[in-house]
């Protein structure tokens, strides 16, 4: 007896030491819609307090934000503290939407960080291709403080008009990726990406990628799409916003969800954000 005491006191033991080396990282990607007085009452005034209040609740360790205008990620900053973040807008630093990377100042520490413009001059402020607007990237390079462990978070917003921007800017984006990491860390890619699933551009993605909705051990929660246009009676389903990470990582996608959030038949924005759980080890 004594000796099946011991056993199931050492299994225990091996269980609660993989446990403790098992960390949750909570990701989170989300348009925010720019501020622009002709949306009215779905203006960013009324908006901005109970989108912070969304994302204190679920308490991303990470979060991207596309669309933000310069006043904006001054309000989400001053909101939420417990935040640093990184990035700059697409017109130059102060000026234009930019894509954000906001992280947990008492978790991580950014090794290396940087925007780069979709385009044939990507360190330059510039237009690319057939777009109809300037594109920006924005990544970092974390360190987990609590794991060690070293991961890249890149953060875009690909053009609503060109196609040939769209293709050529994720081509780009995986060429960064492939210029930087070459430690071959693991890597989150997130962002409206303004393509549906079947769309070539994204299956092509998926080669190099895993699209987390689809490595989800538990079945993925909430919508199937992301695009919700502000109309609270329609259903959301067209699906441009993901939350990409690196093939055969150490990075295990627990968790998917798209947050349909919302006060008085209000969503906080005209997407809604998807938010995974990671388990890494």
């Amino acid at each position: 007896m004594n000796q099946v005491k011991k056993i199931i006191v050492s299994l225990v033991f091996l269980l609660m030491g993989f446990f403790s080396n098992a960390q949750t990282l909570k990701v989170m990607t989300y348009n925010i819609r720019l501020d622009v007085d002709s949306d009215g009452t779905n203006a960013w005034p009324f908006r901005k307090e109970y989108f912070s209040s969304q994302i204190q609740f679920y308490n991303p360790d990470v979060f991207g934000i596309q669309e933000a205008k310069p006043n904006q990620v001054i309000d989400i900053s001053k909101a939420l503290l417990e935040y640093n973040n990184v990035g700059i807008g697409r017109d130059g630093i102060g000026q234009g939407e930019s894509s954000n990377i906001f992280y947990k100042k008492e978790r991580f520490t950014v090794k290396e960080s940087n925007t780069f413009w979709l385009s044939e001059t990507p360190n330059t402020i510039s237009k690319g291709w057939d777009a109809a607007l300037n594109r920006v990237c924005t990544y970092a390079l974390f360190k987990d403080l609590k794991t060690k462990q070293l991961f890249w978070v890149f953060n875009t917003h690909l053009d609503h008009i060109g196609e040939q921007a769209r293709a050529k800017g994720i081509e780009l984006i995986l060429s960064k990726i492939k210029e930087l990491n070459t430690k071959n860390y693991p890597v989150i890619l997130m962002g409206d990406l303004n393509s549906e699933p079947h769309e070539d551009r994204i299956l092509l993605l998926k080669k190099t990628m895993d699209d987390t909705r689809q490595v989800s051990i538990e079945k993925p929660f909430g919508p199937s799409g992301t695009f919700n246009n502000f109309k609270h009676n329609e259903p959301v389903t067209k699906l441009i916003d993901y939350i990409f990470i690196s093939k055969n990582s150490v990075f295990k996608v627990k968790k998917y969800a798209v947050l349909s959030d919302s006060k008085d038949l209000k969503y906080p924005s005209d997407h809604l954000p998807v938010y995974v759980e990671i388990n890494l080890k």
